[in-house]
């Protein structure tokens, strides 16, 4: 919530003033007027990931961490995303490349593009002068050339590796997050039809939370467990296709 001088916030556990709040430090904790106490704290990027309201399915805080990692996403990299969806990546690799750096956000939806410019907005407090948001189509190309890595969110991204392989430097790296694995099998096909990719590797993530309470240690009743394979590839400098033993598919 945001809060706003003279407003009351109103909860199952009951109400109150956000005066209250205003001006307190990030910690604070205010009783309601039923006698609950909350705990105030501004919401972490991973929250906001996964509470605001969205048209589009995120990609998951487990997630983020690990695409930002395998993908080598550093200050003053130069990265083509997409599409943009939440902003959710997008905004995950603002925070990486930083000012130095630049991220240009494909989305073929003009309507999931205005709200991911909305909620990057909310986040920032405006759009970063080192991010390009486009409304555009990858399937039928990428303008950027050079750039560092290429970020592929998309259903069909096999579509788009003809134009990746032309925008991508050598040593660069392209990542596509794929609900399936059979969209992971036609990326991975697609990139060796083409040639010029190798150390093609595939990975999954399971989240599982644990309960340290007194005497009790367990794993939490619920885990985040699948939500998407991400899929990681280098440019070669050529066309040829570099593999190495136990490669992914």
């Amino acid at each position: 919530m945001r809060l706003k001088a003279g407003s009351t916030q109103s909860l199952h556990s009951g109400a109150f003033a956000h005066d209250d709040l205003i001006g307190q430090p990030e910690g604070t904790i205010v009783a309601t007027r039923m006698g609950s106490k909350l705990l105030a704290l501004r919401p972490t990027f991973a929250e906001q990931v996964v509470e605001r309201k969205r048209r589009a399915q995120p990609i998951y805080p487990k997630d983020l961490g690990a695409i930002l990692v395998h993908a080598d996403i550093h200050p003053g990299a130069r990265v083509v995303e997409a599409g943009t969806g939440t902003g959710a990546l997008t905004l995950a690799a603002l925070r990486a490349v930083g000012p130095e750096g630049h991220v240009t956000s494909y989305e073929a939806r003009p309507e999931f593009s205005e709200a991911a410019r909305e909620a990057i907005e909310q986040t920032l407090g405006g759009l970063p002068s080192y991010l390009t948001l486009k409304v555009g189509d990858v399937y039928l190309g990428i303008e950027e050339r050079d750039v560092d890595r290429v970020l592929l969110d998309l259903p069909e991204p096999w579509q788009a590796v003809p134009h990746v392989a032309v925008a991508l430097r050598p040593g660069g790296i392209v990542f596509a997050h794929c609900p399936n694995v059979s969209q992971v099998q036609r990326f991975c096909d697609a990139l060796r039809e083409r040639g010029g990719f190798g150390m093609l590797e595939t990975v999954e993530l399971l989240e599982r939370g644990w309960t340290v309470r007194g005497r009790s240690l367990r794993p939490s009743h619920r885990m985040v467990a699948h939500t998407g394979f991400l899929t990681f590839a280098r440019r070669l400098a050529g066309d040829d296709v570099f593999e190495t033993e136990g490669e992914g598919f």
